[in-house]
């Protein structure tokens, strides 16, 4: 019997997820749930046309129907709260994505840690108003989320560095058992409390100053309840093979599932050498670990101006850091490692000012520096280099965002072949020129890699983009167009999907992605927004619970 509920998308070439040629049909949604498959002669499945009296009828004629995209990491901690709209990533055809990323985010704190967190990461998620901050604990945080409502799906990850703030404060020293056991039951409820595993960033303070043997200790935990370990690890230029086979060898120890996070090998070091990581990842596999990734199909990178310093310099938090970028003693000595030795925040590569490129900055006065590199700013000031990265991070309270150019396109075509590959945009939100791949990732790899360069097929490019994320996030009903699953789901035109966002107007929507719903309700309808958030905070169940009801 049909409700008012019902939507049926007919007619279009239906790409299920599995992997499987795409088939021209109809596909019924009621009641948040897919309740019917219907593909054409020759298809799979139940075949031909569903009749749905009183259903409402789009006609898919010459459009793709898949599952709605699942971005594995997203930097969308406090746009879910604060954006209703949140068009960056409902016009990408994304249902779902992954916050509490790089081991810095807002949950478990205390009141001392928030304020901390707040200001560290400012250049990646801002500040907004409307936010009170007024959580502590991850089942708080979720509460917060499905009580806002949100046009998004939301699943969390807890922040390895944020849990360390909490017990060892910032300082670079070995915690001592009793932190250890501190830490590991402040993981262990965030796992209890909904969250889907634990991430680290291990070139930021303080996350960075955990040895080998800690984090084992704490992914243990995260193996215990059926979560996966997502690290950006220590390096991602000198030394990055190095570093990935650190995080290989955590999660073999631990026992725990390990998803390489932005996975990539930037700078000039790194050129053509994703078949070493890849390499490695097989060999992993091959013995037993379970071991995915993600990527976004970019060159630059994003990240904070700050990330850069060594971490000597973040010691303490922000207030010390700003102490130690006005001593002229510590500013020499921070140029010589930054420009000549290669800082650990800069991945052990003395940076290019060239390739350091201004998105945004906290503080509108100092908006003129916006797309600009810190070289050309240094030549038109006749300023060194140094001093004006010194005087902006003084002048902006660290909260400036930047796009650093260190990509390399060979290192990004290989790797997104790779049969454990997910897409993940690692878009910063915040900024007057923030990446464009917060608002052009996924019609990126549907446009350019599989319609225009036919690095993977559409089929296998749906696999990457939704059942393979939701698979690793334990949504087994999620990530397929199959019946009985969520009604997740995106239509495009895969002769015109596009991402418009470019570094000189990183904001513009994508082409040809008309329909996007989160739990069969319309998020984008006739490629325009409704006011609708359908999206709630999802929470991880362990294997041999009781599956969850969204």
């Amino acid at each position: 019997m049909s409700t008012r509920s019902d939507l049926l998308l007919r007619g279009g070439l239906v790409v299920d997820g599995s992997g499987a040629e795409p088939v021209t049909g109809d596909v019924l949604l009621r009641d948040g749930r897919i309740a019917a498959v219907g593909l054409g002669a020759g298809g799979r499945g139940a075949g031909g046309r569903i009749d749905a009296p009183g259903a409402r009828v789009v006609d898919a004629d010459g459009l793709a129907v898949a599952p709605g995209f699942v971005d594995m990491h997203a930097h969308s901690d406090l746009a879910v709260l604060a954006d209703g709209e949140h068009l960056a990533k409902v016009t990408q055809g994304i249902t779902t994505e992954v916050v509490g990323q790089d081991g810095i985010s807002y949950a478990p704190v205390t009141d001392e840690t928030m304020a901390l967190v707040r200001e560290q990461i400012a250049g990646w998620n801002g500040i907004p108003d409307g936010v009170d901050f007024s959580w502590r604990s991850v089942a708080e945080y979720l509460a917060e989320v499905d009580r806002r409502g949100s046009a998004t799906n939301v699943a969390y990850l807890v922040p390895q560095g944020t849990v360390r703030m909490n017990v060892v404060g910032t300082g670079d020293r070995r915690a001592t058992p009793a932190e250890i056991a501190e830490m590991r039951t402040q993981v262990a409820q965030g796992l209890r409390e909904g969250a889907f595993g634990l991430s680290s960033g291990l070139t930021y303070v303080p996350g960075m100053f955990a040895d080998t043997d800690e984090l084992v200790a704490l992914c243990e935990v995260v193996a215990e309840h059926g979560g996966y370990y997502a690290p950006h690890q220590r390096s991602y230029g000198a030394g990055a093979v190095g570093a990935y086979a650190e995080m290989v060898d955590v999660a073999r120890r631990s026992g725990c599932a390990l998803h390489l996070t932005h996975a990539t090998m930037n700078f000039p070091e790194n050129r053509g050498r994703a078949g070493e990581l890849l390499a490695l990842v097989d060999r992993a596999i091959a013995s037993g670990v379970d071991i995915t990734l993600d990527t976004y199909p970019y060159l630059p990178g994003s990240t904070t101006l700050s990330a850069l310093l060594p971490s000597r310099a973040a010691v303490g938090g922000p207030e010390q850091t700003l102490a130690r970028l006005r001593d002229p003693g510590e500013r020499a000595w921070i140029a010589h490692q930054v420009e000549v030795v290669g800082s650990d925040g800069c991945h052990g590569v003395p940076v290019d000012w060239d390739s350091i490129e201004i998105a945004g900055v906290r503080d509108p006065a100092l908006g003129d520096r916006v797309g600009c590199t810190v070289a050309r700013i240094a030549r038109d000031e006749g300023h060194p280099p140094a001093e004006v990265f010194f005087d902006l991070l003084l002048a902006d309270r660290l909260g400036t965002s930047i796009l650093q150019h260190v990509g390399d396109e060979q290192n990004v075509r290989e790797i997104m072949r790779h049969p454990r590959h997910t897409g993940g945009s690692d878009g910063i939100l915040v900024g007057a020129k923030p990446h464009p791949r917060g608002s052009g990732t996924f019609p990126r790899y549907l446009g350019r890699y599989v319609r225009e360069e036919g690095v993977l097929s559409l089929a296998d490019m749906i696999v990457h983009l939704s059942a393979r994320p939701a698979a690793r996030l334990g949504l087994h009903d999620r990530g397929r167009i199959a019946e009985g699953y969520v009604a997740d789901v995106v239509v495009f035109d895969p002769a015109t999907v596009a991402d418009r966002a470019t570094p000189d107007q990183p904001r513009l929507t994508a082409a040809g992605i008309p329909w996007v719903l989160v739990g069969g309700v319309p998020v984008i309808e006739d490629g325009l927004r409704t006011d609708a958030r359908p999206g709630r905070a999802l929470r991880h169940r362990p294997p041999g619970a009781a599956r969850r009801v969204p």
